[in-house]
């Protein structure tokens, strides 16, 4: 194939995408192609781990650059070791997505999707301080035996960036404000633990009207409440009041499958590892009624009715609603005086960070006056921060039950399992992380901790796209280990 026929062909595949429409930034394959994206840059590029580029690169990679020409995979590597990243240690460039720039579209093959291009502007800035560049952007990510490539590529129209939006440095409190602008997230609430203790707390950006988020800014922290949930189950079996393997229906029986026998079969740790066999919610049926898509305790399945269904057998036995066992149990004991799986409107008039879309509009506030055992949890980084530790040491749980917790109770995905009430991520070398998440109509959130270090963060943002934050902080703070958690996540 001569050159103008090849660039004819890779114009047209670039550029002809009227036929499918642009993604909006909440669709799933948009969040796709910017993980991958974050993978190949904010850690490939950015920290020259050349393995990441060579697990994203198709084989059959083409690279266009306005300045130095077309290459192949292999000539892209080798001029990617031999020059920007010869010698890692004095790293001289490091490129920033405007995430506001991004447009992706997808591609289909008679109806069947195997590709995505994704258009932007990227920033490629020296960390010194010298004035950064700024080029356009064309990608073409290409499914290869399930897996997303980046195939085609372009960079172009490079010239000297002159706009006020800096580069981020997670030292600069500033710059980090100025990150969250870029990514259109207005409020985020970061924790990190050391040594077994929270060590810092910081809230950065604006709740409504442009008010500064204080450091007790409250966040929902939507699907977190199952892990509160959980460790409220465990305290409870660590005392001898609860067994993990007793069959729920000595307490509680949903009237909707109270005439399928395998309501019998339903147990608390088959709950707290998404084995009930329920969808995630109900109304996700078409009779919008509660029933069983599977033989309990056979598979894994995400579910918060499995959680809910366990709340009412909790509070049947106990004659208590869960908000008061979790004050009793949980948040008096630690001191987590901000935290509530119910609405408080006195305390969070003034400092709870209003969920977002993706285009900054408000969503309306959750305000639950019942617990929801698997969402809507209301809390502040200090108080979860103080939770995590806890989760960390194990000091609230029996010996026994804190090894049940962390066992790997069913595989997710390759190299992830979920325990009892938390998501496992094996490391390799006999180490793992403790993590778990919560994403809803405006909130994004995340945690990980790092057992063997004593290590962890928390990630607590307002907005639907929050996730966009996750890797640079993930890489900043965990380094290594937070390179790895990205890696195990992309590949799945």
């Amino acid at each position: 194939m001569t050159n103008k026929v090849l660039l004819l062909s890779i114009f047209l595949l670039l550029f002809s995408t009227g036929a499918n429409a642009q993604l909006n930034q909440s669709d799933t394959l948009y969040k796709t192609i910017l993980e991958k994206d974050s993978l190949l840059f904010s850690v490939g590029f950015n920290t020259c781990d050349i393995s990441q580029f060579e697990n994203l690169l198709s084989d059959k990679l083409v690279f266009m650059h306005d300045k130095d020409g077309v290459s192949n995979k292999q000539q892209f590597l080798n001029n990617i070791k031999n020059g920007l990243c010869k010698n890692p240690s004095v790293r001289q460039v490091k490129r920033v997505l405007q995430n506001e720039s991004v447009t992706v579209y997808p591609l289909y093959r008679n109806g069947v999707l195997y590709g995505a291009v994704q258009n932007g502007s990227h920033l490629f800035y020296d960390p010194t301080g010298s004035t950064p560049g700024i080029a356009k952007f064309s990608n073409v990510w290409q499914l290869e035996n399930g897996s997303w490539k980046l195939a085609i590529s372009s960079s172009f129209d490079h010239r000297p960036y002159s706009g006020d939006i800096k580069p981020i440095s997670l030292d600069n409190d500033a710059a980090v404000e100025n990150w969250l602008k870029q990514n259109n997230v207005k409020t985020l609430g970061l924790g990190i633990i050391e040594g077994g203790k929270l060590k810092q707390v910081k809230v950065y950006g604006t709740l409504k009207d442009s008010v500064q988020a204080p450091f007790n800014t409250v966040f929902n922290v939507a699907s977190l409440a199952k892990t509160v949930t959980a460790m409220v189950t465990l305290r409870l079996v660590s005392l001898g009041k609860w067994n993990l393997d007793e069959p729920i229906y000595h307490y509680w029986i949903d009237k909707e499958v109270k005439n399928d026998p395998r309501h019998k079969k339903l147990t608390t740790r088959m709950i707290l590892s998404h084995q009930s066999g329920f969808p995630n919610w109900r109304y996700l049926n078409k009779s919008n009624t509660l029933s069983f898509e599977f033989e309990p305790g056979t598979k894994y399945q995400y579910s918060g009715e499995g959680f809910e269904y366990l709340r009412k057998a909790l509070e049947a036995k106990f004659k208590k609603p869960l908000e008061q066992l979790a004050k009793e149990l949980i948040f008096q004991p630690m001191g987590m005086h901000d935290t509530s799986y119910l609405w408080n409107e006195r305390e969070y008039e003034s400092r709870f960070a209003t969920g977002y879309n993706s285009d900054a509009k408000p969503y309306i506030n959750a305000k639950n006056k019942t617990a929801n055992a698997a969402d809507d949890l209301h809390t502040t980084v200090a108080d979860y921060g103080v939770f995590l530790t806890s989760v960390l040491s194990g000091n609230t749980l029996s010996e026994e039950v804190y090894r049940e917790m962390i066992k790997p109770q069913v595989k997710t995905k390759d190299n992830k399992y979920f325990g009892l009430g938390f998501e496992l991520y094996d490391l390799g070398d006999k180490e793992y992380a403790i993590s778990h998440g919560g994403s809803d109509n405006g909130t994004q959130c995340l945690t990980f901790l790092l057992p063997k270090t004593n290590s962890g963060i928390i990630m607590f943002t307002n907005s639907d796209v929050g996730y966009r934050l996750y890797n640079e902080l993930l890489v900043y703070y965990l380094g290594a280990k937070g390179k790895k958690l990205i890696e195990i996540e992309s590949n799945n």
